[in-house]
């Protein structure tokens, strides 16, 4: 038997194929370690999305790559597929394995040399291991769009939809073993199916796994408003079931019709206001939380204001804002670039504008009694659950449990989270 220790950074995604890397190798008798001086394999799962993450994934592979003379180092995730030369000039005995080739982990580990698998057939392995009570279970991997500033495109290449057999089960199996959200997630969710045919869509996945006998909530992962579009009806539909989180992450990216065309998003603003405003009418609790990069090139002060203006109108409960950074061998890249003390100021007005929105619309449930499942530990004893429409709730009471169903009254809201007691 051999010891295997794992980081993993970014995204859901990763997590999630983090936990399929370590499904396939606890099957073949494999123990994970805490320390990466316990392990005779050591895996670091790689995210690149942006310039900081980079330099951060490239100081710590040069920390792990210390411990490697007698281990075997393996490189995997987005930074390995993308920029491979970068990852091998800091670790030259590094094997390397792609986010879409995740599956292929035992093929590496065996191996006796060095192995570079970048890229991987169709997805079919889910994950049967999570933690806590949030089981996350990838849809798929890879999207259907090709944005100019994104440099994930470059890591997972194609669209590749997991099984819906393979979900369900993966899902029943995290139901069974006690998790109480099931995060489906992926690049774009609504993109689901469309690499199988289109016979089967992101809200017939969502109401299989909500068929699932057992005591949980289903959250829907990211999605992009042009694949949304495509199936909103029956979207808005399936996120009336009562055990689907009335919750919707529907990045905008920006709220000036000429920055989203050099972004090249596939929408309008219009059309993006117009998605919002018909699943507010029919789900009228529902939270929409959205990405917004500011200073993407060509961004200039009345675009920047568009957006400002956006986030004011649309009233978002949570933004996940980010200043553009450079991505290699992307179509940003070569625009003309803003300078950074320019983007800095934007930031700092955007972030405001953020959280005074987000506060005003968290106050409005100070008072009230919410109905909120537990699903994480907070700090200094407490613990955190989530509304109905997915707004954390940091709960004072050490008799709270988690996994566990509360009627909280709402004393205090901040810009990010509500607090209260149990009733």
């Amino acid at each position: 038997m051999k010891n295997v220790y794992i980081e993993t950074y970014g995204c859901a995604l990763n997590k999630a194929d983090t936990f399929i890397m370590e499904t396939l190798l606890e099957k073949e008798g494999y123990k994970f370690v805490e320390k990466p001086e316990d392990a005779d394999i050591i895996i670091i799962n790689t995210c690149v999305v942006r310039l900081e993450t980079e330099e951060r994934m490239k100081q710590r592979i040069k920390e792990l790559n210390k411990f490697s003379s007698n281990k075997k180092f393996i490189v995997a995730g987005c930074m390995s597929s993308a920029e491979p030369a970068t990852v091998l000039s800091i670790a030259p005995n590094a094997s390397l394995v792609g986010p879409q080739a995740v599956e292929r982990i035992l093929e590496v580990v065996k191996s006796s040399e060095r192995k570079i698998i970048l890229d991987g057939d169709k997805a079919s392995v889910t994950p049967r291991l999570f933690e806590g009570k949030i089981a996350i279970i990838p849809l798929a991997d890879g999207c259907a769009g090709n944005c100019s500033f994104c440099i994930t495109k470059l890591a997972r290449r194609k669209l590749r939809s997991y099984p819906l057999r393979e979900i369900v089960e993966s899902a029943k199996y995290a139901v069974l073993n006690g998790a109480k959200e099931i995060e489906l997630t992926g690049q774009d969710t609504a993109a689901y199916g469309l690499d199988l045919g289109g016979t089967i869509r992101l809200p017939d996945v969502v109401s299989k796994v909500a068929e699932i006998d057992g005591d949980f909530m289903i959250r829907i992962g990211m999605m992009t408003p042009e694949q949304a579009m495509r199936i909103l009806d029956d979207l808005i539909e399936v996120l009336k079931n009562p055990k689907v989180y009335k919750f919707i992450h529907l990045p905008v990216q920006s709220g000036d019709d000429r920055v989203l065309k050099l972004m090249n998003r596939k929408y309008t603003v219009d059309e993006y206001r117009q998605i919002v405003t018909e699943i507010r009418n029919k789900i009228p609790f529902v939270n929409i939380t959205t990405d917004i990069i500011i200073g993407h090139p060509g961004e200039d002060e009345e675009a920047f204001n568009n957006t400002i203006l956006l986030m004011k109108e649309l009233r978002f409960e949570r933004v996940h804002l980010a200043m553009y950074s450079i991505r290699p061998n992307t179509k940003s890249a070569s625009l003309p670039q803003i300078p950074d003390s320019i983007k800095k100021k934007r930031m700092q007005i955007a972030n405001k504008v953020y959280e005074d929105v987000a506060y005003s619309v968290h106050n409005e449930y100070v008072g009230t009694i919410s109905r909120v499942i537990t699903t994480e530990l907070g700090r200094k004893g407490s613990v955190i659950g989530r509304t109905i429409n997915y707004i954390p709730v940091v709960i004072k009471n050490e008799n709270a449990q988690l996994g566990k169903w509360y009627n909280v009254k709402i004393t205090e809201a901040s810009f990010y989270d509500l607090r209260g007691v149990l009733v």
